[in-house]
């Protein structure tokens, strides 16, 4: 295969922090080369300067065996360069074909029957299935990534960077997904692909370039490498990669949901009915494609969304019920009922990031004063704790967790609700944009809340980690509940199915 990529020596600095030191890697036309490392790794800093978002500081690139200076995006499609991001860039009230030929000469002034011409001839020749009006607002996320792909095809790119392009995809997605991949290779195509799942790597790669600390230290060709020898060469020592799950012990019903039915500001239903029981000593996952109210389905079980209709009822550990639908987080805890929520946004909803580590334990705390003094003393001894047992790396409990990785801020996070020892335990995608290592702390930490008699709810977008981490998965489809499944006997392809079709299929009640 000839070599189309050429990156040499390529470094790159953002103020002390080295992103990228050295880096020397090739790309080949007709293969798909998958980019792998922990979160600070350097890869996307890395793809960011070939598609000319970033330029380096020092380092050459050579295209197609000719050295080129890319300073912009523009000079990237130039060279047939072109990255679809992790977050699209897509207006949301143009159409498709707007959105593709946006920021192309004429503008929006194009010819509307050729636009829709040239994207269907790219549709049909790698198998995409697009409506070339449809507007954005209206489309699912894997039409999204449709519109984002062909949009740098319509554009001649030859080399294409896909970031995470799995991270929100059902398993069916994926598989078309895999199958558009593997025809534009044919078409003798350049594909690098970043990502952090190495069973996917395994299947669809050619090579595997593996990042560390800024540094590409290995590339393998991907029948010579298997997910271990990957997993330990991403964090450069030996890792395991199990989960250990054990059976439920003494499970009793500890939150019972009945009808909870939530409304958007429009009056849309974005939970329509929802009923399950959720039970100590278990983990219950939560599946769905993206926008099928599992966000609203865990802020309105600990208070933060309002419920519309139906029943949230606790049951303490004399059997008493507490109605909690209704009730405001302050209220639930003024009941003492203990119910711990680790949302998605850690930065906007679970942590201050501007407040140092203490500051962020006492927003637990602080309400429980006496006086006009506030005790900085034991949440400081539980930050020092939570350093040690999760090994968080932080320069002090005085620096602010905005300077922390995004996998050292999901323990403040998680360590924080759990050294409140709740009762319930709800986790929002606590892994995402984590590094396998940070992953495996997480599945550690949730399964030993489960082994202490916590009712674990855990809504993930990893099919593989739901099958292998939970007891039970609950499915939502457009806000309903498709199914309530044992993960230990339902496949990725059913689950799949429940997410798309709402089949009421209930064999784990």
């Amino acid at each position: 295969m000839t070599e189309v990529v050429r990156i040499e020596n390529i470094t790159k600095t953002f103020g002390t922090v080295t992103a990228n030191r050295d880096v020397c890697l090739d790309v080949r036309r007709g293969e798909i080369l998958a980019l792998l490392g922990e979160n600070g790794s350097g890869k996307t800093t890395l793809m960011n300067m070939l598609s000319g978002i970033y330029f380096p500081d020092s380092g050459k690139i050579y295209i197609n065996g000719e050295e080129v200076v890319i300073r912009s995006p523009r000079d990237a499609f130039a060279l047939g360069i072109g990255m679809v991001h992790q977050h699209f860039k897509l207006v949301d009230v143009l159409t498709a074909a707007e959105n593709i030929v946006l920021g192309m000469p004429g503008g929006l002034l194009v010819n509307r029957d050729e636009t829709a011409k040239k994207i269907l001839e790219i549709s049909d020749k790698y198998g995409f299935i697009i409506d070339p009006w449809k507007k954005i607002y209206n489309m699912s996320v894997s039409e999204k990534q449709t519109v984002e792909i062909i949009k740098v095809l319509y554009r001649g790119a030859e080399i294409l960077i896909l970031d995470e392009p799995t991270a929100v995809l059902t398993p069916q997605e994926i598989d078309k997904l895999f199958d558009v991949l593997r025809k534009m290779k044919d078409d003798n195509k350049a594909v690098i692909i970043i990502t952090h799942k190495l069973g996917e790597v395994m299947v669809l790669s050619d090579r595997v370039s593996i990042m560390r600390k800024g540094e590409c230290v290995d590339t393998v060709p991907t029948p010579d490498a298997t997910v271990q020898s990957l997993a330990e060469g991403m964090v450069g020592r030996a890792l395991s990669l199990s989960i250990k799950r054990k059976e439920p012990e003494n499970a009793t019903d500890k939150l019972v949901v009945s009808g909870l039915t939530c409304l958007d500001p429009t009056g849309r239903r974005t939970l329509d009915g929802v009923s399950f029981t959720l039970r100590t000593g278990e983990i219950m996952g939560v599946a769905g494609i993206a926008g099928s109210g599992q966000k609203e389905l865990c802020e309105s079980l600990t208070g933060l969304q309002s419920i519309h209709s139906g029943a949230v009822t606790y049951i303490g550990d004399d059997g008493g019920k507490t109605e909690l639908a209704g009730l405001t987080p302050s209220e639930v805890t003024g009941k003492g009922i203990r119910i711990a929520f680790v949302p998605e946004d850690r930065l906007g909803m679970g942590l201050v990031g501007n407040l140092d580590m203490v500051e962020n334990m006492m927003l637990k705390s602080y309400r429980r004063a006496k006086g006009i003094w506030v005790d900085r003393k034991t949440p400081k001894a539980a930050a020092v704790k939570l350093i040690e047992k999760l090994q968080i790396v932080t320069p002090g409990t005085a620096a602010p967790v905005r300077r922390m990785s995004g996998g050292n801020v999901q323990k403040v996070l998680l360590g924080r609700e759990i050294q409140s020892e709740p009762s319930v335990l709800v986790v929002a995608y606590p892994t995402r944009g984590l590094d396998i290592n940070s992953s495996y702390t997480v599945y550690d930490l949730l399964n030993e809340q489960k082994e202490n008699g916590v009712a674990v709810m855990f809504a993930g977008e990893d099919l593989d980690v739901l099958l292998e981490l939970c007891d039970r998965i609950l499915v939502l489809c457009g806000g309903k509940v498709s199914g309530i499944v044992d993960a230990r006997t339902v496949t990725k392809e059913e689950i799949g199915v429940l997410m798309t079709h709402l089949s009421k299929r209930e064999d784990a009640v």
